[in-house]
């Protein structure tokens, strides 16, 4: 044999020599440092990489350590609370700027504050839906009627005031007419995102003044009141007025069973009073008139309309669907 024999072999190093550096840089894992990397921080908050790597340039959260040589970001599992809740306020669509004044107040302790910030967020996505269900019942029109037929209607009106008018346009004394215009504004102040204070007050008006005109045309019937009381309960609704939404909710179901009204109006008036008690915070009280809605919905006959009231029963406030 050589005298190089197997004894003389070295084994295998598994660490590098004085000197010489590793091939392959190890990233910790929180098993090993306690600090969580990227990957692990995303698994545990549902952001993606991605998404943590944008928080981390704007400060939402930002990582604990960052390795000066390699980039790599660690996270304390202390942030992973904090993480999670970015995530459930971008969930909401709420913006990254108000995400963060909701993370500074959840940090304090400040609950007040972001309650508020997800009460403004509601209102501005409920003002999207009415606005968006909006835009479908046109497609709808336009759908079933046919374009050519809508424009020729809008040609042969667009020389006088019309229900869709601004409130006042034409013959003021046109009670009908001013009580369809009034209404028509409020749905369209409904459907705005982001209104000011005088836009709020400015909805309450035109809903009070378009039920007032739509009592004072002799040609008015009982179910034209009772939607107007519905428009009226729906602003305090949206408003977060529980006392006068039920009292004008009550009074389309009270309208509606005076006059042997049924179909949709009568659901409706049941709709508008579980999306009251439910702004009160009476949960037992939403759920009992949202079955009555539903039984009511057996009885409209238009799919249309009962697909309406379905969609409406499903935007009432801290009341997920069950049916």
């Amino acid at each position: 044999m050589s005298g190089t024999g197997s004894a003389d072999r070295k084994p295998p190093q598994l660490e590098p020599a004085p000197g010489e550096g590793p091939s392959v840089v190890r990233i910790p894992t929180d098993e090993t440092s306690g600090r969580l990397t990227v990957g692990l921080m995303a698994g545990r908050t549902g952001l993606s990489p991605k998404a943590l790597r944008h928080y981390d340039r704007i400060g939402l959260p930002r990582p604990a350590s960052v390795d000066t040589d390699t980039g790599y970001r660690r996270y304390d599992p202390a942030q992973v609370a904090e993480a999670r809740l970015v995530s459930l306020l971008r969930s909401v669509e709420l913006p990254l700027d108000q995400v963060a004044a909701g993370i500074a107040a959840w940090r304090s302790g400040d609950t007040a504050t972001l309650g508020e910030l997800l009460r403004q967020q509601r209102r501005l996505l409920d003002a999207r839906i009415t606005r968006l269900r909006g835009a479908l019942h046109r497609i709808d029109h336009l759908i079933d009627e046919g374009i050519d037929a809508i424009m020729s209607q809008q040609e042969a009106t667009s020389a006088g005031a019309t229900t869709s008018s601004p409130p006042g346009t034409g013959t003021v004394s046109d009670e009908r007419t001013l009580a369809a215009q009034l209404f028509n504004e409020t749905w369209r102040l409904m459907e705005r995102e982001g209104r000011s204070q005088e836009e709020d007050d400015r909805m309450v008006h035109t809903a009070h003044a378009s039920r007032y005109h739509w009592g004072q045309v002799p040609t008015a019937t009982p179910a034209h009141l009772a939607r107007g009381e519905w428009q009226v309960s729906r602003v305090y609704a949206v408003l977060g007025r529980s006392e006068p939404a039920i009292c004008h909710a009550q009074r389309v179901v009270d309208i509606c069973q005076a006059n042997g009204i049924g179909d949709w109006d009568l659901a409706f008036g049941y709709e508008a009073l579980a999306r009251a008690f439910a702004v009160a915070a009476d949960a037992g009280a939403a759920r009992a008139f949202t079955d009555k809605a539903l039984a009511a919905a057996g009885s409209i006959a238009e799919d249309e309309d009962r697909d309406l009231l379905l969609a409406d029963l499903e935007t009432i406030p801290h009341q997920p669907r069950y049916w």
